[in-house]
């Protein structure tokens, strides 16, 4: 009789992968000023590729939620609500989302007003009182531009476009466009540019170098 899978590959608790392939040993915790809001796409889920659970894990002023379309109740919460206690004793208590996504010519996403990383600390007085939470769409451009459609919160948000883009280090997956970061190094890029403070996120960059090497290890010869 065949072992049981279960006995076959030990899973991670917290990472929930196969203990040959977990994930933990990259964790690299760097404390953001800027909160990151993770919405995964459900069939990023069990991507054994996808770097948002490293991020996630990695930003501890950060928090993770899957799906694809969310109740307006829901969703306006995670945008707008306070997620820790000491932020009520913040003087900048309002929260401004903004959403992570580039510039692409004929879609949807191009109407709601897109800035650059730059743009933020110059606006006006009002606006950078508040506490900014960087909103990552975790999906294929296909799926993330679903999640828009399906989400009008979502369209509503102002977005933020990121240029002069480095190469990407993400071994394991083609690149469809031009720049096409990981969602990891997408949020990195933003956070310091964001946060005026490059330096500051390159311990979480090579977390992701070990990630990618882990992953490259796997490929048959």
């Amino acid at each position: 009789m065949s072992e049981p899978v279960s006995a076959r590959r030990e899973m991670c608790p917290r990472c929930l992968r196969a203990q040959s392939a977990c994930i933990c040993r990259w964790i690299a915790p760097v404390a953001s000023e800027v909160e990151v809001l993770i919405l995964q796409h459900p069939l990023e889920v069990a991507n054994a590729k996808g770097s948002a659970r490293l991020l996630h894990f990695c930003l501890p002023h950060s928090r993770l939620v899957v799906g694809e379309t969310f109740a307006e109740a829901e969703l306006r919460a995670l945008l707008h609500a306070p997620w820790e206690p000491t932020a009520a004793s913040d003087p900048r208590k309002e929260v401004r989302p903004l959403l992570l996504y580039p510039e692409l010519p004929g879609t949807l996403a191009q109407s709601a007003g897109a800035m650059h990383a730059g743009d933020v600390a110059t606006e006006e007085p009002s606006a950078s009182q508040a506490r900014p939470r960087l909103v990552v769409l975790d999906a294929t451009w296909r799926k993330s531009c679903k999640m828009l459609h399906q989400n009008s919160l979502l369209h509503a948000l102002p977005r933020l476009a990121l240029a002069d883009l480095p190469p990407t280090r993400y071994l394991v997956r083609k690149a469809h466009l031009p720049h096409q970061l990981s969602t990891l190094e997408a949020t990195c890029q933003a956070l310091m540019r964001l946060e005026k403070d490059p330096q500051k996120f390159q311990p979480l960059l090579q977390a992701f170098d070990g990630f990618i090497g882990q992953q490259l290890s796997f490929r048959p010869a």
